[in-house]
């Protein structure tokens, strides 16, 4: 996965996401929106074929960087334990 840093600030990232499509963007930001640090996170396609880009702030505790890759590592967590699942059944 390609990303590139738009904008970074103290409290505020803006990256895009090369090649990726809603599915991947509805989930982690559904899981940066589980952080009580973050304020804001969104994510927009301005156009079919466009890469999306994905806003985040936070109220200032936390570095949107690490939310983000946090966010990263409780879904591959997730993904894992759902393969140990389906393996063992």
């Amino acid at each position: 996965m390609n990303i590139k840093i738009l904008e970074l600030e103290k409290n505020k990232a803006r990256m895009a996401f090369v090649s990726e499509k809603h599915t991947f963007m509805n989930l982690l930001t559904d899981e940066i929106l589980k952080d009580p640090a973050v304020d804001v996170a969104k994510y927009e396609i301005e156009y079919q074929f466009s890469d999306p880009e994905i806003l985040v702030t936070t109220d200032g505790s936390k570095d949107p960087v690490a939310v983000i890759r946090e966010a990263c590592e409780r879904i591959s967590r997730s993904c894992d334990e759902l393969l140990t699942q389906v393996q063992s059944a």
